[in-house]
Formats: C-alpha cells, structure tokens, sequence
C-alpha cells in the first residue's frame, strides 16, 4: 500500500545520522530527516539500524471534507471505520567511497482494519508478513563546509505480497482491498535529492524523493506514483541530546488498471479510483547519542492538511522509534 508505504517511505519519520566532523575528526550530527536515504558516510563505515514505524488512521475524509460512516454507507456496501500499521523496518549502510553510499532495507509489516457494515454488523481483517525489498545508492553531488548536497537512486524490488486474504462476512479467505496489501507488486524507482547543514548548535535541511512504479504487477494494476518533500530543523540540547521538527507533504495518484478479485461496489477500499491524494504532516522529535556509535531516535505526528480523493480513511497519527549502530 502505497500510502503506508509513502507515508511510510513518505511517512514517513525519522533518524538522525552522524557525519564526518571535518575539523575535529569526529562524528558530528546533522540532520537527515525524513528519509533513510538523507545521509551518507565515508568510506568503510558500516551502520546496522532498525525502525519502528506506526500510523493509526480513523474515520473517513473525502476532498479536505470529513465523511460519516452512514454518508460512506450510503453509496457502498461495507465502509472501513479504523485501521492501523505497525512497520518494522531492518536495514544496513555502507561507505563504498567518501562520495558513494550503499542501503539495503527489507520491512515486515502488519496492518488490521476495521469495516462496518450497511446491516449494522462489524469485522476486522488483518495482514501480516515481509514488504517489499529497497536497494539504494546515494552520491555527493558537493560538499563545502557545514553543507552537503548529494543524489538517492534506488530500486524497490517485489517481495511484498499482493495476494493477501481473510475472512469476511461475505466470503472466507477473501482478497484484501488494495490498503491491505504489503507490496506494491512491481519493481519501482525511486530518485531523490538531499540537502542538509551544520551550524554549532543547529542543524537543518531539505529532500525531495518520488516513487515511480514500473509496468503492471500479476494482479492487473499499478499503484499511483507519489512524489514527497520534507523540511526539517534540529537544535541540539547538550552533548548527547537534541530535539528536531519536520514538516513532510505528501501527494500520490490513483491506482491504474484494478485488480479482478475485488468489487470497488462493496467497499471504497477495492475501488482504485479512490486512492489519490495529498497530505502534510508536522513531526517533532528527542534524539539521544551515546557517541559509542549508538544512536535512538523517537518522533511524533500529525497531519495538519489532508484533501483525499474518498471517501478514504484519514491519517490520524503518526509515530517512528529507532536505533541504529555505526562503526
């Protein structure tokens, strides 16, 4: 799903990495918000690093409009009340050269949603397992003192599973509407450029990244592109503690072609029509190093606009905590 995915990529939350102190010799810690892919390393360092990402979305939104559960239920069968994701997000980072970095991420996913029904009955469906596998590179682009500029290229591979089912009060083992979904089903670009700087007791930057789907996927559709900004800041406390804010927009499109298993009739999950739209989230953040390559990192949010092509459940928030390893 790409909006968890996005939100997700695009939600997306945030680490903060450590750079190289040019003066000192030492790790120092821009900021690198927003994106996995925001900071680089020099060469022959390693980073292992885990992330925990969750979104709780509830109630329904069309256009910048909240919708009632009876409105939806005027014109679908079934309409989701609530769902959440919980996204746990492992990966590691290589210095291949002062100007080159490598990334490999692989997440495992769990989502659960709750459906009302036009009779007055209720349901939950839920998915788990592995999301899709992401391979990026990032290279400096310049590098003066206190600023760095540099490119993200990657490639998201399919090892998501687009086939996912539960039982309903309809059928059982039913196909899950596309939110509930773990991959994309396709191979999918995705460009980006970071900027970031470094004053004595600031820090702050900006990234541009996009997810470009490639072809159709086994099940007929392509999920919409989505193109994600963030801006961020970050004020250090003392030593070891810091505190950051992040603004991050979001805008996605519709899903081309439909998947054969489902009825966009039941339910405005399975219509891939009603799957654009645009979002912008304010995060805030506490990050702690313990300068032993150690690093932990929590952030929370929530949007502050948010126009769906719905009826669609809205985002309501936000959370990511995470703790990676360099050495």
């Amino acid at each position: 799903m790409k909006r968890i995915i996005a939100g997700s990529l695009i939600l997306a939350c945030m680490n903060m990495a450590q750079a190289q102190d040019m003066k000192a010799g030492q790790h120092k810690d821009p900021m690198s918000h927003g994106s996995m892919t925001g900071h680089m390393h020099k060469a022959g360092d390693v980073m292992f690093m885990y992330r925990y990402m969750g979104m709780h979305m509830d109630g329904s939104r069309d256009g910048t409009d909240r919708v009632s559960d009876s409105e939806v239920l005027a014109d679908f069968m079934v309409t989701p009340t609530s769902m959440d994701m919980d996204m746990h997000m492992f990966g590691a980072m290589y210095g291949v050269n002062d100007s080159f970095t490598t990334m490999v991420m692989l997440p495992y996913v769990k989502k659960s949603m709750k459906h009302l029904t036009r009779m007055g009955g209720r349901f939950t469906t839920k998915s788990a397992g592995i999301g899709d596998l992401k391979l990026t590179g990032m290279y400096k682009l310049s590098q003066q003192a206190g600023s760095m500029l540099h490119l993200n290229f990657g490639i998201s591979v399919p090892t998501g599973s687009i086939d996912e089912r539960d039982d309903t009060p309809a059928a059982m083992n039913a196909k899950l509407p596309y939110p509930m979904q773990l991959g994309s089903g396709t191979y999918d670009l995705m460009p980006g450029i970071t900027y970031r700087a470094q004053g004595e007791n600031y820090s702050w930057g900006a990234s541009a990244t996009a997810t470009i789907h490639l072809g159709e996927n086994d099940n007929d559709y392509t999920l919409g592109d989505m193109l994600e900004l963030n801006g961020w800041v970050e004020r250090k406390l003392g030593r070891s503690l810091s505190v950051s804010a992040r603004v991050n927009a979001q805008s996605w499109g519709d899903i081309d072609g439909a998947d054969p298993d489902l009825n966009p009739a039941v339910i405005p999950t399975a219509d891939p029509e009603l799957r654009s739209g645009k979002r912008v989230d304010l995060l805030v953040g506490l990050n702690y190093d313990t300068h032993k390559g150690n690093r932990l990192a929590i952030e929370v949010g929530k949007p502050v606009y948010q126009n769906l092509d719905g009826p669609q459940l809205e985002t309501d928030t936000l959370l990511t905590a995470s703790w990676r390893y360099t050495f």
